[in-house]
């Protein structure tokens, strides 16, 4: 597949695995682990997966503070390669694999599957699609089993400038967005979307992403059979049962149990 057919997260991903961990999203990683591991009750011993993993940066974190059943997925290849390569730097054993959020191999496994900076969900072209990560995520865990996430807050678009949110956010060597179209009837957010990867080239690529209501998570989760969805502000670093949602938020925290 040569780069002008693959979709936008695919290419995005490429050889980007360094430049990814420099991204002022990725910052959080140790305050993020700190409520993962109040939402397992400090049971080292639970099964968790990893959606959308990424570098790896809170399987990492978790594993090393003594979490051992871990498994990390994500469909880039450079991601992984990199998740490894860090794992193997702090001589850690993680099970980092290339898999299609969409197809997961995994049945009933897992007490706890997490979903963090939108891995994976909400980036793909349909609602179907993104609808199939979510059902894939309650397919993977076991009876009584939790999901956390986060991802993009509709509120957030109707009374802010997603466009100068991104721009006050923005660091030096950061990707950064241009020419931010939001549709209102589709919730969906086109931009162009410039970075450089780790070898140094710049590419230019169009994005893709949806953006959702509270209430329409609390449906399809409820669709999914979960039995209780809350949902908070995600805060970078700082996630909490204590923020509540605002249109201030441009991300949620959900958890479904």
């Amino acid at each position: 597949m040569s780069n002008q057919q693959k979709l936008w997260y695919e290419a995005l991903f490429e050889n980007y695995g360094k430049q990814y961990d420099k991204e002022c999203f990725t910052q959080g990683t140790s305050g993020e682990c700190d409520f993962i591991e109040l939402e397992a009750s400090y049971n080292k011993q639970l099964n968790i997966l990893d959606i959308g993993c990424g570098t790896g940066r809170h399987a990492i974190e978790l594993t090393k503070r003594g979490y051992k059943n871990f498994v990390g997925v994500d469909l880039s290849e450079s991601q992984i390669s990199r998740a490894r390569e860090k794992a193997h730097t702090e001589q850690l054993e993680i099970d980092f694999r290339v898999v299609d959020a969409r197809n997961l191999p995994f049945n009933s496994e897992f007490d706890l599957t997490i979903m963090l900076c939108e891995g994976g969900f909400p980036l793909m072209e349909t609602d179907e699609m993104n609808f199939e990560i979510l059902q894939n995520a309650r397919k993977s865990l076991a009876s009584g089993g939790k999901l956390i996430f986060t991802t993009l807050n509709g509120l957030f678009p109707i009374f802010n400038s997603v466009q100068d949110f991104l721009n006050s956010e923005k660091k030096e060597g950061n990707a950064f967005h241009e020419n931010l179209k939001f549709n209102l009837m589709t919730f969906r957010e086109t931009a162009e979307i410039t970075m450089v990867d780790d070898d140094g080239n710049e590419k230019t690529l169009q994005t893709n992403e949806r953006w959702y209501m509270p209430v329409e998570i609390t449906w399809l989760l409820k669709t999914l059979g979960f039995k209780q969805i809350d949902i908070y502000g995600a805060h970078l670093g700082e996630f909490s049962r204590e923020h509540k949602l605002t249109i201030k938020d441009f991300e949620m925290l959900v958890i479904a149990e």
